[in-house]
C-alpha cells in the first residue's frame, strides 16, 4: 500500500510530464543491501518491500508489506498457482466438498511440520481459528472466518463455548469446517489469505500471546513457521533475512537459498537501490520514473494489472464529513481522468465506484457522477458558500513521496474548485496504522487489494462488523444486503445484490475512491519463475535468479 517531497508546485506537475532521477543519501537499508553481497554458490532474491513490518503475526497484521513476507513465512491449508493464483495443495494434499457446499473436508499431508520439526495437526488449525476469533485479540480480519458455523457470534461476545463453531478436528490428519452457507470463493480464500493460516500455538503459549497482540513470539529468534522460508535475521528498518525451512514439506521444489526483505520508504532510495544492483525488485517506482523507464530501461519496467482501489477515507463521527453532502462535494471536485493521466501514470484508471470492474464478471453499475457546479452547490448548501467558514481539516496518509504527490494534487484541485484549504499529515507505517484503527483522523488515505478473486472482497470490509471499516460509517440496510447475499441461490443474484450495495456506497461515500491500481515496479531480468497476477501475489516456490552475467 505504500513516500514525499518532490515537486514544490503540483500546479506544474498536473500540467507536465514527470521526469528527472534526482539522488538521495543512501539509507540504512541501502547499506545492508549493498553490504549483504551474495555468499558463494548462494542464490539470495533481495526485495524491496516498502515499509518495516507491522508485525509478522498472521492473525493481528493488515498490510501489503506484511503479506508479502508471510507468504515466504508461512502456508495454509491450500496455496496459489504461480501464474494463475488458483487454488493447489498446501498443508492439506486433499479435500471434499459435501453436496450441499457447506462441509469442507481437509486431509492434512503427514509430513506438515513447524520450522521447529513440531507436526502440524488439525487440532492445530482449530486452535488457530480460535484464537483468530477471540473476542480479546480484536483480529481485524477475523470476520475472513465468520463463514464457518457461529464464528461470527463467537467473535462478537455472544457465544463462548468454542465446539459449536463449525471448526472440528476429526483426528489428527482431518479438518473439518462446517459454514452457514455455501461460500463459492471459500477455497480461494483459503489459497490467497494469511487470516486462514495456522499460527504456532505451542509457541504462543510460552510467550502468553493466545490473546494478546504485539508479544515477542515473532521476533527472530523466537518466530517459528510452517512456510518455505523461516526467518534467519531481522535488524529493524534495515532487512529482513528469510532461509529455506528444512522441515518444509515440499522443500525439495525451493530453488532460492535467502529472501531479504528491504524496508525502503523512500522510493528515490528505493529505485537507485534497484539500479545499482543492491534490489532484484522493487515494491514500486517514484512516479516521475516511470517515463524514464519506459524509454531508457523498458526491459525491467512493469506495469501489470492489480486487483485494487486507492481511496480516501472519511471519518463520518468529524464535522463537516459527518455530512455526506461534504463528503459528494469533496469527491465531484477530483478530477480524476487527469489525476491518472498527468499524475499517476502508470496506467492506472479513474474510479468512480469502489469495487473493481470485471472482478469475476462483475462490474458496478452505480458510479459516482456529478459536476464541478454541483460540487459548490454541495458544499453551499452543508453551509460554507464559495468555501467560506470551511473547519480545518487533515489529510493523513503513510510517509511516501508517491502518496505526498497525489495528496498535493487533489489538495490544490480542492482549493482550486471549492476554495477550502485541506491540510497535509504524514506518518511512518505503524503509527498510521495506529491513528487508522484509532479513527485519529479527519480524512485518510487507504487502498484495499483484493485478497481473492471474487467481487465480495471489495465490499465485505464496509460492514458495521468489520475491524477493517474504520470510518465510523454503519448502514443497517447495507448490512442486512450483505448478510442476504452469500445466501444467493447463484452468482447472478448474489451479483444483483453487490450491485444495490455499491450503490448504498455511491450514495453515502465513507469512502471516496479515486483510482483502480495498477502493479507499478523495476523487475530485474534476472528473476524468473515470476509471473504478472492480479492479486500481485508471488509464490516463491517458483521464483528462482539466473547466474548474474
Amino acid at each position: 500500500m505504500l513516500r514525499r517531497v518532490l515537486f514544490p508546485a503540483v500546479a506544474t506537475l498536473l500540467l507536465l510530464p514527470l521526469a528527472g532521477c534526482g539522488k538521495k543519501t543512501e539509507s540504512a537499508s541501502a547499506a545492508a543491501a549493498s553490504s549483504a553481497g551474495t555468499a558463494a554458490g548462494q542464490m539470495i532474491y533481495r526485495i524491496g518491500n516498502g515499509s518495516e513490518p507491522q508485525d509478522l503475526d498472521p492473525q493481528i497484521v493488515t498490510g501489503v508489506p506484511e503479506h508479502r513476507i508471510l507468504i515466504a513465512l508461512f502456508e495454509g491449508l491450500l496455496t496459489e498457482n504461480p501464474k494463475d493464483l488458483s487454488p493447489e495443495p498446501g498443508v492439506a494434499e486433499k479435500w471434499d466438498i459435501s453436496a450441499d457446499g457447506r462441509v469442507y473436508t481437509f486431509h492434512l499431508r503427514a509430513d506438515a511440520k513447524w520450522s521447529d520439526g513440531t507436526p502440524i495437526t488439525a487440532t492445530t488449525f482449530v486452535r488457530s481459528y480460535q484464537r483468530m476469533l477471540t473476542p480479546a485479540l480484536a483480529a481485524e480480519y477475523a470476520y475472513m472466518l465468520h463463514h464457518a458455523v457461529n464464528a461470527r457470534a463467537y467473535n462478537e461476545g455472544k457465544l463462548t463455548d468454542f465446539s459449536q463453531v463449525g471448526f472440528k478436528a476429526l483426528d489428527d490428519r482431518r479438518l473439518q469446517v462446517t459454514l452457514e452457507s455455501p461460500v463459492p470463493f471459500l477455497l480461494k480464500i483459503l489459497a490467497s489469505h494469511y487470516s486462514w493460516y495456522p499460527v504456532p500455538i505451542h509457541v504462543l503459549e510460552k510467550h502468553g500471546a493466545l490473546a494478546r497482540k504485539g508479544t515477542a513470539w515473532t521476533r527472530a529468534e523466537n518466530i517459528v513457521s510452517n512456510g518455505p522460508f523461516v526467518v534467519k535475521d531481522w535488524k529493524p528498518q534495515q532487512v529482513l533475512v528469510a532461509a529455506r525451512n528444512p522441515h518444509y514439506w515440499d522443500k525439495a521444489r525451493i530453488r532460492l537459498d535467502e529472501v531479504h526483505f528491504f524496508p525502503v520508504e523512500n522510493q528515490d532510495t528505493e529505485e537507485k537501490m534497484f539500479r545499482t544492483g543492491q534490489l532484484d525488485i522493487t515494491y514500486e517506482l517514484p512516479l516521475a520514473k516511470i517515463d524514464t523507464y519506459r524509454k531508457e530501461f523498458p526491459d525491467t519496467l512493469r506495469l501489470d494489472p492489480y486487483l485494487g482501489v486507492y481511496f480516501y477515507r472519511f471519518n463520518v463521527t468529524r464535522p463537516p464529513l459527518n455530512d455526506k453532502r461534504v463528503r459528494r462535494a469533496l469527491s465531484l471536485a477530483i478530477d480524476r481522468e487527469r489525476l491518472v493521466k498527468n499524475v499517476v501514470r502508470g496506467g492506472q484508471s479513474p474510479a468512480y465506484a469502489v469495487s473493481y470492474p470485471g472482478t469475476a464478471g462483475y462490474a458496478p453499475r452505480a458510479k459516482l457522477a456529478g459536476t464541478v457546479e454541483e460540487a459548490k452547490q454541495l458544499l453551499a448548501a452543508a453551509g460554507f458558500p464559495e468555501g467560506k467558514g470551511f473547519p480545518k481539516i487533515d489529510l493523513l496518509y503513510n510517509t511516501s513521496q508517491n502518496h505526498r504527490i497525489i495528496a498535493e494534487a487533489i489538495q490544490q484541485m480542492w482549493k482550486r474548485t471549492l476554495n477550502i484549504d485541506v491540510g497535509l499529515r504524514n506518518e511512518e507505517w505503524k503509527v498510521f496504522l495506529d491513528s487508522q484503527d484509532t479513527k485519529s483522523f479527519d480524512l485518510q488515505r487507504a487502498g484495499w487489494i483484493a485478497d481473492y478473486l471474487d467481487p465480495h472482497v471489495f465490499l465485505d470490509l464496509w460492514t458495521s462488523h468489520s475491524l477493517n471499516n474504520d470510518t465510523g460509517w454503519s448502514h443497517a440496510g447495507y448490512d442486512r444486503l450483505f448478510d442476504q447475499a452469500l445466501k444467493a441461490k447463484n452468482d447472478a443474484e448474489r451479483y444483483e445484490i453487490y450491485q444495490q450495495m455499491d450503490a448504498i456506497l455511491v450514495d453515502e461515500l465513507p469512502v471516496m475512491p479515486i483510482y483502480h491500481y495498477t502493479s507499478v515496479r523495476a523487475l530485474s531480468p534476472r528473476v524468473k519463475g515470476w509471473y504478472p497476477t492480479l492479486l500481485d501475489n508471488h509464490p516463491f516456490k517458483s521464483i528462482y535468479l539466473e547466474p548474474a552475467k
